[in-house]
């Protein structure tokens, strides 16, 4: 009867440890797979970003020379949307400090009220002039609107070569570079799983 019990044993143990490790094994591939789409997304963040950099630098000159004095930039492809009197959009990007090359991959969000109507793709790129206001950027204490405040009256945010409050704004749509980039009441977060 002794050796009966230890035998149950023996087995309860061999499968429950079989059952361990298979659930490691699986965590583990699930993780590896979880890895290689989050890197597979950075690739796409990455070449979306440099593709539209080397696109703002071909229309704009100044661009370039702002982008050369900026501490680090980051780059967004969004949609916005609008139904009558709402619009509303959303992007994925990356933000770039040039010093270190520290990616930190961000997601932005913005709503307002104001007639619109259909969808509407666009690049953003921002420049930010030291590494305080670029790290003030990633951290989330960053307040968009005032910065787009700061901007109005300045021959629209993206037709000028200086910074103001520290930043750049470019936008760029299908047909080119747009005078004006909205970034009133616009929100950015980091991508904890990206990141």
């Amino acid at each position: 009867m002794a050796t009966f019990l230890y035998a149950g044993k023996f087995a309860a143990r061999a499968v429950w440890s079989m059952l361990v490790s298979m659930s490691l094994v699986c965590g583990v591939a699930l993780a590896q797979e979880g890895d290689s789409a989050a890197a597979a997304r950075q690739g796409e963040i990455d070449a979306n970003a440099e593709a539209t950099l080397e696109r703002l630098f071909a229309e704009r000159s100044d661009a370039r020379e702002l982008y050369d004095r900026a501490a680090g930039y980051a780059v967004f492809a969004a949609t916005k949307a609008g139904a009558l009197l709402v619009s509303g959009g959303s992007g994925t990007g990356v933000a770039i400090d040039k010093t270190t090359g520290q990616k930190t991959y961000m997601r932005m969000g913005t709503g307002g009220i104001g007639f619109g109507l259909g969808a509407q793709r666009y690049d953003m790129i921002i420049l930010f002039e030291t590494a305080a206001v670029l790290n003030r950027f990633v951290q989330g204490g960053w307040d968009s609107s005032a910065t787009a405040q700061a901007a109005v009256g300045q021959d629209g945010i993206a037709v000028r070569s200086s910074f103001i409050g520290g930043v750049a704004f470019f936008q760029l749509t299908e047909k080119g570079l747009m005078a004006h980039a909205d970034v009133s009441g616009t929100r950015f977060w980091v991508i904890d799983r990206l990141n």
